[in-house]
C-alpha cells in the first residue's frame, strides 16, 4: 500500500515501526511510504565541500546541490579548507582559486592545490574562478584539478560536471582499494609460499662417520629458484643434489618445488646418476614452460669405499680441492634439464679421501657483482677455498658467503646456494 504526503526531501528514512519512507522531489506526490517493507540500508549521499570567500556564491551553490540530495559543507578561507579536508572524507571539492589576498591571478588557489593533494590525493576537485584563462586552466589541471568552471556558471553544466567528477573519484578510489586489497592478499600468499619453500630445504644434513656436510641458500628476492638436498641411500650411500631453476621469484619457486618432488621420487628408485638425470630431465621437460630450464648436479657418495659417482646437467662444475692442493672440476654429464626430450647423461667417478673438500654452488655466488659491475667469479671462489681448505664444512661455507658479501656489498643479483662436503 502506498500513501502520499507533501514535503521536499530526497533519499530514504527508517520508520521506528520497521517501515520505510521513500522521499524524492516536492509537491503532493513527493513522499511515499511503503508499509510493511523490509529495511534497506540507505546509501550515504555524496559529500561535497564548497570553498569560496564569497557568501552569495556559497549560498547559490548550496541551493543548487542540495536539491540533488548532496550533503554540503562550506569553507571560506584556505585554512578552513585544509582543516576540513584533513578531518573529514569528501566525494568532491569545488574550489575557488581566488581569495582575499589574491583576487585575480588564481595563484593562491594553485598553491593551495598542492597542500590539498598531500592530504588526499584521490579527492576529485573542480576549480572555479571569475578570472579564467587558458593558462590558468592548464596549470590547474596539471596540479590535479579534474575540471574547470568559470563564474558565473550554467547550472545544468555545473551539475553535469559535479556528477561526472564524483563518479570518476569513486572509480579511482575503488580501483585503489582493490589494488591495495590485492597487494595485501598477494603479500600474504608470498609470505606463505616463502615459509613453504623454507620447509622444502633440508633442516638437517646427514651425519656420517668420516664426513661432514654444510649447506645454505640465500634467495635474491623473497622467493628463490635454487634447491639443494641430501638424503640417505642404501647402506653407506648418501645422495647430494644442488639445482638452479632459470628465472626468479614465484615462477622459479614453483618450478623448484616441482623439481624437489621429482628428485626425491626418482632418487628412491634409481641408483645410477646418469639414469637419474635422464629420468628427471623427462619429468622436467613435461612440466616446464617454454624458455625455462634447470641446471642440476647430483652425486652419490659411497662412504664405505670413499668414492663419488656424479652427473652434471649443465650446472656450475663443483670444485674438489684435494688435501694436496690439487683442484678438480666435476663436469661429466650433459645439457641442462627441460630443453631436450631424450638425453643420455655421462656419469663421472672420483675418489674422495680424508682432507678433501667438495664445494657445490650455484651461479648466484660466482656472478655476484661489485659497485663497478665486476663479477666475483670462480677464480675468487677457488682462491678462498685454497686459503680455507683445512677448515670444517660449516667454516668453509661461511668463508665463501662472507667473501661474496664483502665483494658485492651484500647485494645479490641472483639466488646463491652453497653445499660443502668435508672428508675427515
Amino acid at each position: 500500500m502506498l500513501t502520499s504526503t507533501g514535503s521536499q526531501v530526497c533519499g530514504y528514512e527508517w520508520m521506528q515501526n520497521g517501515e520505510t519512507q521513500i522521499h524524492c522531489g516536492e509537491g503532493p506526490m513527493a513522499k511515499f511510504q511503503a508499509v510493511g517493507t523490509p529495511q534497506v540500508r540507505r546509501p550515504r549521499p555524496p559529500r561535497v565541500l564548497l570553498a569560496d570567500d564569497q557568501r552569495d556564491v556559497l549560498e547559490a551553490l548550496q541551493l543548487l546541490l542540495k536539491r540533488e540530495c548532496f550533503e554540503i559543507e562550506t569553507a571560506n578561507t584556505p585554512q578552513a579548507i585544509l582543516q576540513a579536508v584533513a578531518s573529514r572524507h569528501f566525494d568532491l571539492l569545488v574550489l575557488d582559486l581566488n581569495y582575499a589576498t589574491d583576487t585575480t591571478s588564481g595563484q593562491e588557489g594553485l598553491d593551495l592545490l598542492a597542500k590539498i593533494r598531500s592530504l588526499d590525493d584521490t579527492l576529485p576537485i573542480v576549480a572555479m574562478t571569475a578570472w579564467g584563462s587558458v593558462e590558468l586552466a592548464v596549470e590547474a589541471m596539471h596540479r590535479g584539478v579534474g575540471d574547470f568552471v568559470l563564474k558565473p556558471w550554467d547550472n545544468s553544466q555545473m551539475l553535469s560536471i559535479v556528477r561526472s567528477q564524483i563518479a570518476q573519484g569513486e572509480s579511482r578510489r575503488m580501483e585503489r582499494r582493490l589494488i591495495s586489497e590485492s597487494q595485501t592478499a598477494l603479500r600474504d600468499e608470498v609470505t606463505e609460499a616463502c615459509e613453504v619453500q623454507q620447509r622444502l630445504m633440508p633442516k638437517d644434513l646427514p651425519a656420517l662417520d668420516g664426513y661432514k656436510f654444510s649447506g645454505a641458500s640465500r634467495p635474491a628476492h623473497i622467493l628463490g629458484g635454487d634447491y639443494y638436498d641430501a638424503f640417505h641411500g642404501d647402506g653407506s650411500t648418501v645422495g647430494l643434489c644442488i639445482a638452479d631453476v632459470s628465472g626468479k621469484g614465484l615462477p622459479a619457486a614453483l618450478l623448484m618445488a616441482n623439481l624437489q618432488a621429482t628428485v626425491q621420487s626418482v632418487a628412491t628408485e634409481e641408483s645410477l646418476p646418469g639414469q637419474f638425470a635422464r629420468r628427471v630431465n623427462l619429468a622436467v621437460r613435461r612440466n616446464v614452460s617454454l624458455g625455462r630450464f634447470v641446471t642440476l648436479f647430483y652425486c652419490l657418495l659411497d662412504t664405505a669405499n670413499h668414492r663419488l659417482s656424479y652427473v652434471n646437467a649443465g650446472h656450475n662444475a663443483p670444485i674438489l680441492i684435494r688435501q694436496s692442493g690439487e683442484i678438480l672440476r666435476l663436469e661429466s654429464g650433459g645439457p641442462v634439464l627441460g630443453v631436450f626430450d631424450d638425453v643420455e647423461y655421462q656419469e663421472g667417478t672420483v675418489p674422495l679421501e680424508p682432507g678433501d673438500r667438495l664445494v657445490l654452488f650455484t651461479d648466484g655466488l660466482s656472478e655476484a657483482v661489485n659497485d663497478v659491475g665486476e663479477e666475483f667469479g670462480e677464480d675468487r671462489i677457488i682462491a678462498n677455498l685454497k686459503r680455507a681448505s683445512g677448515l670444517s664444512a660449516e667454516q668453509i661455507r661461511n668463508v665463501l658467503f662472507n667473501a661474496v658479501d664483502e665483494f658485492s656489498g651484500g647485494r645479490l643479483q641472483d639466488d646463491a646456494t652453497i653445499m660443502i662436503v668435508a672428508a675427515e
